[in-house]
């Protein structure tokens, strides 16, 4: 069926979110003052993110997606968005495909005792989806002198803490959120 005979006019979005103006935003998300930081991260769910950001990092800049995926699949999704958008990093990137937990939307127990361990500490509420999954690659990076000493890391938070109620609705099992 004929979406605009059935809705009329209409602005589809992409399933996960990617297109044009997804990347045009979040090449908004870095700002002058975040050029002092040596290592970006972030978590990669469709890519739109990692790749807006990759659009506007520095030379200097060390751009690091956690892939929220199962597989190793996400660099070539990656690669093909940046050659479609015309995306030329002028820093690095790197991509870790192995902190998925099982894959999209899934979890272990060792990444929910994370997410609580961070808002016990931190007082920030992260997800199972995509964030906790991009703070506990940092935290286990950090953990293990992946970073030069002296790094300075920005952790983006993209987010999707509002799925936190149904997953404790579908699960049983209790994470830290906005409200109750």
């Amino acid at each position: 069926m004929d979406l605009t005979r059935k809705f009329g006019d209409f602005y589809l979005v992409p399933e996960g979110g990617t297109n044009q103006l997804a990347i045009k935003g979040t090449q908004e998300i870095l700002t002058p003052e975040d050029d002092g930081f040596s290592q970006i991260v972030t978590a990669i769910g469709t890519g739109g993110t990692l790749a807006g950001l990759a659009a506007t990092i520095k030379e200097h800049q060390s751009l690091i997606g956690i892939s929220s995926l199962k597989g190793t699949f996400i660099h070539g999704e990656i690669q093909s968005l940046f050659e479609f958008y015309k995306i030329e990093p002028k820093g690095s990137l790197t991509i870790f495909d192995q902190y998925h937990f099982g894959g999209y939307a899934k979890y272990k127990p060792g990444l929910l005792d994370f997410i609580w361990m961070f808002y016990q500490e931190f007082g920030v509420v992260l997800d199972p989806i995509y964030t906790g999954k991009a703070a506990f690659a940092m935290w286990d990076l950090i953990q293990n002198n992946y970073f030069q000493k002296g790094s300075s890391i920005l952790l983006i938070h993209t987010g999707g803490i509002q799925g936190n109620l149904g997953f404790i609705e579908r699960t049983g099992i209790n994470l830290p959120t906005l409200s109750k």
